[in-house]
């Protein structure tokens, strides 16, 4: 099987569940469920992946600090093959307040420097080694750009919940050829996906939650995928990767783009029935079977 390089989003999240969002109004929560762990992009595709027999390498940044100590023990002991970059700056810190739905507000409690002494040899080495590279959005992983585009391997990036304009994103867009994004923040998601086919990129999926997702290629053809909503769900953390990396396992096998979206929704609504950021027991035994049962 081909392998993948994944650049960049390792953080520590803390977890608090709620029955439904707080209200903007001063208050008090006496009870929430909370957890705590491994978080972000980078973590949940490398995690997915990994479980789905996918060969890779992860790179990220971490502090120096007991999260990132944390961090790199809980990806060893998953048998994630990962490297680091330290930033002075300590390692990124989210607090995801989630609801009974799966709605999510996300607080950036600290965040990654955007300048990184990178090991750049390690980094090329693992570039020259993958047959495609998932570049994320992450701030420090913009310095890396060119030496993802000289590299000359596929690219896919996920823009998460992309307006359609912020310049930030632009330099993650160019050096990619498949585009993942969220509609959260696209109502008009159609259009946009249509732009990056004109622009020349090999396929584009927008995920929309329980609203399930919509896959364009370059032949025109759109194709819908309703979200699995009959498993049980425990925490939606992690989703949005999990299908992602459903998707991408299917890609590799050259599976049509209908099946790969399939892949994905199952995958997805494994990892909501679980707390952590990969259904415990994960594997390609168990993604195959249960899209034989689904679909």
């Amino acid at each position: 099987m081909q392998k993948v390089f994944i650049i960049g989003g390792t953080t520590f999240d803390h977890i608090v569940q709620l029955p439904q969002l707080p209200q903007p109004v001063p208050q008090t929560i006496h009870q929430a469920a909370f957890h705590e762990g491994t978080g972000s992009t980078g973590s949940g595709k490398a995690l997915n992946l990994h479980k789905l027999g996918v060969p890779l390498d992860l790179y990220s940044v971490l502090g120096k600090d007991s999260y990132g100590a944390y961090i790199e023990k809980d990806l060893k002991a998953a048998g994630i093959p990962a490297f680091y970059d330290y930033d002075p700056a300590g390692t990124e810190r989210h607090i995801n307040i989630m609801d009974a739905t799966g709605n999510r507000i996300s607080v950036f409690i600290t965040q990654s420097s955007e300048q990184i002494n990178y090991s750049v040899r390690q980094i090329q080495t693992a570039l020259a080694s993958a047959d495609i590279i998932v570049l994320n959005i992450i701030s420090y992983c913009r310095g890396l750009v060119p030496m993802v585009t000289e590299a000359g391997k596929p690219v896919w990036t996920d823009l998460h919940d992309y307006d359609g304009r912020s310049p930030y994103h632009n330099d993650f867009i160019n050096a990619a050829q498949y585009i993942h994004l969220s509609s959260d923040n696209l109502p008009d998601y159609r259009t946009v996906m249509q732009q990056f086919i004109d622009a020349g990129k090999k396929l584009v999926v927008c995920t929309h939650g329980k609203a399930g997702a919509t896959a364009l290629t370059p032949g025109g053809e759109w194709i819908e995928q309703a979200a699995i909503l009959h498993y049980p769900q425990v925490d939606a953390n992690g989703a949005g990767d999990a299908f992602f990396s459903g998707f991408l396992f299917g890609w590799m096998q050259d599976k049509p783009v209908k099946t790969c979206m399939q892949l994905g929704a199952v995958c997805a609504a494994l990892c909501a029935g679980s707390a952590q950021l990969a259904a415990e027991n994960l594997s390609e035994s168990l993604l195959k079977r249960e899209w034989q049962r689904n679909f």
